[in-house]
């Protein structure tokens, strides 16, 4: 089958590699017939991630129809159209049980505080095949496939295999309630169906901060308020907006691979110490990482908007982190957090957890996340597609695979 492989830090290839098998007896085998490309595979591909295997492939978001059981999943039938949850838990673990999947004691293989099971990460996420496959092989099937409801399309779907319950998730982090005003930082697809699940939570006002036209262009089908940080000063932005209060919550959807505002007055209140540490945060997260050329970069400035996000929220307000920071990650701005009592919150997503709600939202017509989508490619063109999309191409926001029909 066709799959998309890791080999080394800006080094993926599209290969045929071995179908997958039912291995043990809760296992399930599904024929993708929908992928996407995430920001979260771009920091395996840029090194700012670290620790993946060489020969696992890569994706984590998936829909598709079951093609083979193992014989303890009792919930589904062969020829099911399953949404895949992007984290992997066991469903009987007591935090599975709590709701928190992403924390499950069991399916990590490398034990319990080994952290979040994943498909397509590094080693300390098991690691997984991924989903940007042909076919995948599924474990604790009973509890990581979801039945897709009559009336939601593939492309929904998919939506809910990780960025729409990330998004919503994130809101939840950050406490979103009724009337209050939120910022999102990141108008990537998380970002924006965390501004999308803000509204729907109750948000009053949301504003979304990025530096790339497109997306923010997107971003206001959420109604979201736009704020470019390559002309403005995004912290003063959100201050001004508020009568100088701040915001009340801040939802930080960017992660490790922040990048620097290139034009503006916040370009201009970067000072040469800033400057300073940022580069010592990047070669600290990706010490392997390709730093010339236009392909595969990493960001320059990991932890611009934790710095941000601390700053513009209203004192003893709340910020909920949903971005990518890998264990090596150490820098984060406490004493000034500390000093205006925030709370913060950080996690990955318990998808499992919202997906069938985030599906019966879809089907009943009260949302719609595929607004995110620009691109749809399929296989024999999909290196291309990660390609663009790392680059930050016009047009390149949120990439669907149509891997199989």
């Amino acid at each position: 089958m066709k799959a998309i492989v890791w080999h080394a830090v800006g080094d993926i290839r599209l290969e045929d590699v071995t179908e997958p098998k039912i291995e043990y007896p809760s296992d399930a085998v599904v024929r993708i017939t929908g992928s996407a490309i995430c920001g979260t595979d771009l920091h395996f591909v840029r090194g700012t991630v670290p620790g993946m295997r060489p020969g696992t492939i890569l994706g984590h978001e998936g829909v598709g129809v079951i093609e083979e059981l193992g014989p303890q999943v009792r919930n589904f039938f062969e020829g099911d159209r399953v949404v895949i949850a992007s984290t992997i838990g066991c469903g009987r673990c007591v935090h599975c049980r709590a709701g928190h999947y992403a924390q499950c004691d069991v399916a990590n293989p490398r034990g319990r505080d080994a952290g979040t099971a994943l498909y397509g990460g590094p080693e300390s996420t098991g690691p997984f095949d991924g989903l940007q496959a042909e076919y995948a092989r599924v474990p604790y099937a009973h509890t990581n496939l979801v039945p897709i409801p009559p009336g939601v399309t593939d492309e929904q779907a998919l939506m809910v295999s990780d960025i729409f319950p990330t998004g919503w998730f994130g809101a939840r982090l950050a406490g979103v309630g009724g009337g209050d005003v939120v910022c999102v930082l990141g108008a990537g697809p998380v970002g924006q169906l965390a501004a999308l699940s803000a509204r729907i939570q109750g948000a009053g006002r949301v504003l979304i901060v990025d530096g790339l036209p497109d997306r923010l262009e997107t971003a206001r089908m959420q109604n979201a308020e736009t704020i470019d940080f390559n002309t403005e000063d995004p912290v003063a932005v959100v201050r001004e907006l508020t009568g100088g209060v701040g915001a009340d919550r801040v939802i930080e959807a960017v992660g490790v691979d922040a990048q620097r505002p290139v034009g503006g007055p916040a370009a201009q209140l970067l000072d040469d110490r800033t400057a300073a540490e940022f580069e010592h945060e990047r070669e600290q997260v990706a010490p392997h990482a390709h730093l010339h050329g236009r392909q595969w970069m990493p960001g320059d400035a990991p932890g611009q908007a934790l710095r941000w996000a601390v700053e513009m929220v209203d004192k003893a307000g709340t910020i909920g982190i949903i971005g990518d920071y890998p264990p090596q990650y150490t820098h984060f701005p406490l004493g000034r957090a500390m000093n205006r009592n925030l709370t913060v919150q950080a996690g990955n997503c318990d998808h499992r957890r919202y997906m069938p709600g985030l599906l019966s939202r879809i089907a009943s017509g009260g949302a719609d996340p595929t607004t995110v989508i620009t691109q749809q490619e399929d296989m024999p063109t999909a290196i291309e597609a990660y390609e663009a999309f790392d680059r930050h191409e016009p047009g390149w926001t949120k990439v669907v695979l149509e891997i199989a029909g």
